[in-house]
């Protein structure tokens, strides 16, 4: 009776960032399909990664839905939380990352997580814009990374929408991801200049900041089919941002463990598969080496996740009260 009580409340503390988990596992999985394809490591792990990336998806979708039915009021509670709100996406983008990772594997299935991807997406989108318009408790320190999450998805639809329906489609959600990028961008380092910093626990979610710039790189090219000025731009912002947040990297040391450290893991995975694109598009040698080392940093911050993320589990330090 009593770990049945146990189990209750760990799942009443769920947090929705647990989804951050999958964009991780899923980035890393279309990273190693990527390199796989065109860098000709020749590991042949990425069919694995996808079976435990779909299991992952499913059983944290599982235990949130329950939470969803027995504790509502807390999933609406974090839903107005002005900084827990952003990560709600995180779960109809799981689903276009599933898309992106089928598409070479199951072109029909891809569809069917394209298709509700997209549409959860966007209606997690309008909700998300019309609680920003309609706000009266929002402050400038509320202000984080998270908040690009959005704009990061709307972003990413094209990459696999260009394979399942008009192209016009795919331009429509760019254009979104891409305007509001630039807007909450200049906000973000409005906030963070002039204002109180980021407390310890929401630094790890700087390298949100790669994210944008990375996947505009891949679904601008994939929408109009080669690597031009505009696209440069943005893969060469997205490559400095990696430098500048590498550089901090004394700052990040010092970070104790939370979730949001797999918000290392998807940027991480963005910038990756980008490089790797780069240097397919190219074929100039210097992109190849830039993806090798992106690519073993990510192996490195995966494994280090999973096994951060399995002691601070068996500690019971996660899915507690805040």
């Amino acid at each position: 009776m009593k770990n049945n009580v146990k189990k209750e409340c760990r799942i009443k503390y769920f947090p929705i960032s647990f989804f951050s988990m999958i964009l991780g596992l899923a980035g890393f999985t279309i990273a190693f399909q990527k390199a796989e394809q065109v860098l000709k490591i020749p590991l042949h792990l990425s069919s694995i990664l996808l079976i435990i990336t779909l299991f992952s998806f499913c059983l944290i979708s599982i235990i949130y839905f329950i939470k969803l039915i027995k504790f509502t009021d807390d999933v609406k509670k974090e839903f107005n939380n002005p900084i827990k709100l952003s990560f709600f996406p995180t779960f109809s983008i799981s689903l276009l990352l599933l898309s992106i990772a089928f598409l070479s594997v199951n072109p029909v299935i891809s569809k069917f997580f394209w298709i509700f991807g997209t549409v959860i997406h966007f209606i997690f989108t309008l909700q998300i814009l019309s609680i920003w318009i309609q706000h009266t408790k929002f402050e400038i320190k509320h202000m984080n990374p998270a908040w690009f999450i959005p704009a990061a998805g709307n972003i990413l639809i094209p990459i696999a929408g260009v394979s399942h329906f008009l192209h016009e489609i795919s331009w429509f959600f760019f254009s979104i991801g891409l305007f509001f990028w630039i807007i909450l961008l200049i906000i973000f380092f409005n906030r963070i200049i002039f204002h109180t910093p980021l407390p310890e626990k929401l630094l790890p979610t700087l390298f949100i900041l790669i994210a944008p710039p990375a996947l505009g790189f891949i679904s601008f090219v994939k929408l109009t089919g080669e690597v031009n000025a505009f696209s440069k731009i943005l893969y060469f912002f997205g490559l400095f941002l990696v430098f500048l947040l590498f550089a901090q990297v004394k700052m990040f040391k010092k970070i104790k463990f939370y979730l949001s450290w797999w918000a290392y893991s998807f940027p991480l995975a963005a910038i990756t598969i980008a490089s790797i694109l780069m240097f397919h598009e190219t074929s100039i040698t210097s992109f190849k080496y830039i993806s090798f080392i992106l690519f073993g940093i990510l192996n490195f911050i995966i494994i280090l996740l999973i096994i951060k993320t399995s002691i601070a589990i068996s500690k019971r330090e996660i899915c507690i009260e805040e």
